[in-house]
């Protein structure tokens, strides 16, 4: 199986490029003004131009409003949207059906329980990306660093297409592999010096730790 991986948060064309020249199948810029990862719709349409071709673009919103939209898709020409926020399984079929791209839909897990909350999605959601529940107090839906049970996704229907998210890093990625087995993998804290800065050798270790990890998983 072919294991994609998504860079998120991405802000410089430096760090794009790491991502990039490593083997990112989708990078992911932000629009979320209280994340330190946040960038406006034109600096995300110029990596987005740097990218065409090499990867995926993203972009992540968080209950963004139309014209929110409007104004990143125009500028930005994403390939997929996330949508990150409380989105209803109607604002998600209204969203693909406005701009005829495809929805990855994020849902926060701490238990098995929570998993369930994907149902009404199915039909309309694209993928689903699988992230922890913040911290309380925490102000970001997501890019906390912080990782929730992965043997939680063992019970997930096999034909559900998802990205496990949350806390991973090179230190850990190995475990989540051989756990969850996951068809994709999302990092953006883990790969990062300070909160929303991209570093170009966590980046290269966390590729070289999930490379080390299939090797050893397909021995």
């Amino acid at each position: 199986m072919t294991l994609e991986i998504k860079i998120c948060g991405l802000k410089t064309p430096e760090t794009l490029d790491a991502a990039l020249g490593h083997g990112a199948s989708h990078v992911g810029f932000i629009f979320f003004e209280r994340s330190p990862r946040h960038v406006d719709p034109e600096t995300a349409g110029a990596l987005r131009r740097q990218a065409a071709g090499r990867a995926s673009a993203v972009a992540v919103t968080v209950n963004a409003e139309d014209a929110v939209l409007d104004a990143i898709v125009t500028a930005m020409k994403p390939d997929m949207l996330q949508l990150h926020g409380s989105e209803t399984p109607q604002r998600v079929a209204d969203v693909k059906t406005r701009y005829g791209l495809p929805v990855m839909k994020a849902f926060s897990v701490r238990e098995a329980a929570d998993l369930a909350a994907i149902a009404p999605y199915r039909k309309v959601a694209d993928r689903f990306l699988f992230d922890a529940k913040p911290p309380k107090g925490s102000d970001l839906p997501g890019g906390n660093g912080v990782a929730f049970d992965w043997r939680l996704l063992a019970t997930l229907d096999p034909g559900v297409d998802y990205m496990l998210s949350g806390g991973l890093n090179a230190a850990n990625i190995g475990d989540a592999l051989h756990l969850a087995n996951p068809p994709g993998i999302d990092v953006s804290s883990g790969v990062e010096s300070a909160p929303g800065v991209k570093d170009a050798a966590l980046i290269a270790d966390f590729f070289k730790a999930v490379r080390s990890a299939r090797t050893v998983g397909a021995a």
